[in-house]
């Protein structure tokens, strides 16, 4: 009895956070198609997010490529099968660990940014002073945050899997003397469009995800210098729980369609 007493808040709590989130989603969407349209912000916003993370997530993928070529071409050989390997990394990249890992980095890199950064601005009263000087914050700070990296973590995942697909490559190249072009025809040969473009909706949808958490947990921080930290840790933990939700519906239903 006394363990249900002390869940029971918690789980209330959290479904008060979920409303609250929705509530908070469905008013991006109202402001999104209202004027004026912040271009200036969302070019710069689509900069910083995009441009300073390429280099961790090319990082990111080329250590995954590795990892994933040196851990599976034992196994391979073992049953004569390493001639399929460029075809196995290549729709296992595509379809589900590129898009979740480079996801996953992004909400720890800019997810977490976006928590801090809007959280500092409201222990510091400059959302308020925004607010009174009849400008939207909502709109400067929200909208063009959530649009951009809704824009760029799709052209991450493209960046992150060829270069994860290249340092597989290189194992292969190493190990089995493969060339470039062999192995490059051979993983495009085992992808069809039913791979790629699945993959890419989804990697909106994560991208939506980062955004939308990470400026809700800022905007709504609580005062004080704490605050802006849990507001950036919430936004990073709440973050991935919802990616590994979107990812399991987005499997579930692509493997719905491929049934049909």
């Amino acid at each position: 009895m006394f363990g249900i007493n002390k869940i029971k808040p918690r789980i209330d709590d959290f479904l008060v956070e979920i409303g609250a989130l929705s509530y908070f989603s469905g008013r991006f969407f109202r402001e999104v198609f209202k004027r004026p349209f912040e271009f200036k912000e969302l070019l710069r916003q689509c900069f910083n997010m995009g441009n300073r993370s390429l280099l961790l997530v090319g990082i990111t993928g080329f250590i995954i490529g590795l990892v994933l070529t040196l851990q599976t071409r034992p196994t391979l050989q073992e049953f004569g099968a390493v001639s399929w390997m460029p075809s196995m990394v290549g729709i296992s990249i595509v379809r589900e660990i590129g898009p979740m890992i480079t996801a996953l980095v992004c909400a720890g890199r800019i997810g977490s940014g976006i928590g801090a950064e809007l959280g500092s601005m409201r222990v510091t009263e400059q959302i308020d002073a925004m607010e009174v000087s009849g400008t939207n914050p909502f709109k400067y700070l929200v909208v063009t945050r959530v649009l951009a990296i809704t824009l760029m973590l799709p052209l991450l995942v493209v960046v992150g899997d060829a270069v994860a697909l290249y340092g597989s490559y290189l194992v292969e190249h190493l190990k089995g003397d493969v060339s470039f072009n062999l192995y490059f025809n051979q993983v495009f040969d085992s992808l069809e469009f039913g791979d790629i473009i699945p993959a890419t909706v989804k990697s909106f949808f994560f991208g939506f995800a980062i955004g939308i958490v990470g400026c809700f947990k800022g905007y709504y921080c609580n005062k004080g210098t704490e605050g802006v930290g849990k507001a950036a840790n919430s936004a990073v933990v709440f973050t991935s729980l919802l990616l590994f939700v979107i990812d399991f519906i987005a499997v579930f239903v692509a493997d719905i369609f491929y049934e049909l």
